[in-house]
């Protein structure tokens, strides 16, 4: 059961795939920071470190590189941004020739190369009503042409046992059936995770306290924070950021679940949320790349002064406390905040593996 990742970021969408007992052969992210912490933690995965139109160019060499493998699922979240219409009607390749959608083209070229038996795409829920639905329709119908059956839903994190609210689209195609995404997905419905039990044995930092590994201070109290846990001696990535005194007293007017509107000046932010303070019998909002940045949204500790740091951010994400970040800190913020679920991933994974099943 192989799988390769493309637009892999960090590794969440191969992390939860390998947790359900795929074999991740071969990975495709640009950037070398994050690429980094993605070999870090994917020791076993090629990395291609390159542009994807590099690498959709020389199918040969993608082959020979995991052993002309058969490669069962192509997973990963290609940006589809263009949809070019001549009047009314659909020009059968302008989608695929509009250069703004260029990253999914590629994309799309690896999987009619390879031709996996299941395909994963994950995107942000905006897309599914993108030019009236038009976009996420000519994928479709694109991938219908190469003969998968295809499904997409919206699904939300926290309805997974994972403790934040975050809604993305997944399209799913599959060379045999057409897997019915809101069927299957509702077996692995969970009771609500809340931050208390994500992070409070985390909770000790105040603003610019921690290191980038430390020992454990506090016991696990949840079975979310044993599960985190498990497989990691050491704490890796819980570093809280160094707030100006300014900041800290404005965190220190916010009660929880408020925002800026509590505070005594006029904040300017393009985010209604700013300054806003987490709850911790709820669940996070939707973990951003600025989750460090008072400013950005409700990213303010339910009790420190400060905001989330890397390792609860994480935490929040569904990492389990192995998986390290490595890189500069905004880049970490991005690896982070852009991941699919590691629990996420592995629900698909695992509705994925049991349609296989089916087939033997």
């Amino acid at each position: 059961m192989n799988v390769i990742d493309l637009f892999s970021g960090a590794g969440g969408f191969s992390e939860g795939f390998k947790k359900a007992g795929f074999k991740i052969l071969a990975a495709n992210e640009i950037n070398e920071e994050i690429a980094k912490t993605y070999m870090l933690n994917h020791k076993d995965t090629i990395m291609f470190n390159e542009d994807i139109k590099d690498l959709s160019l020389e199918i040969d060499r993608l082959k020979e590189s995991i052993n002309y493998q058969k490669v069962d699922v192509i997973i990963g979240g290609p940006p589809c941004q263009g949809f070019s219409m001549a009047g009314s009607r659909i020009r059968k390749n302008s989608f695929l020739d509009d250069p703004r959608n260029y990253l999914f083209k590629y994309y799309y070229k690896i999987i009619k190369a390879l031709s996996p038996d299941y395909f994963v795409m994950e995107n942000v829920q905006g897309m599914l009503s993108s030019k009236k639905g038009k976009i996420v329709e000519e994928i479709e119908r694109i991938f219908t042409e190469e003969g998968y059956k295809v499904d997409k839903r919206v699904l939300n994190a926290q309805n997974f046992g994972i403790p934040q609210v975050r809604k993305r689209l997944f399209i799913i195609g599959s060379k045999f059936e057409r897997i019915d995404l809101y069927k299957e997905t509702r077996k692995y419905y969970k009771e609500k995770v809340t931050l208390r039990e994500a992070i409070s044995d985390l909770n000790y930092l105040n603003s610019g306290e921690g290191n980038d590994c430390s020992d454990y201070l506090l016991e696990p109290e949840s079975d979310y924070q044993k599960e985190r846990r498990a497989n990691s001696d050491k704490l890796y990535n819980h570093k809280a950021t160094n707030h100006s005194k300014k900041a800290i007293e404005r965190m220190k007017a916010v009660d929880p679940g408020q925002n800026r509107e509590q505070i005594d000046e006029n904040i300017k932010s393009v985010h209604s949320g700013a300054y806003g303070r987490l709850e911790w019998n709820n669940v996070a909002m939707t973990i951003t790349t600025r989750f460090d940045t008072p400013s950005a949204g409700r990213v303010i500790h339910p009790e420190l002064n400060r905001t989330l740091t890397p390792r609860e951010a994480a935490r929040v994400q569904s990492f389990d406390d192995n998986f390290r970040f490595v890189g500069s800190k905004s880049s970490i913020g991005k690896q982070i905040g852009n991941a699919v679920p590691p629990l996420l991933a592995e629900v698909i994974a695992k509705i994925i593996l049991e349609d296989m099943g089916k087939r033997r």
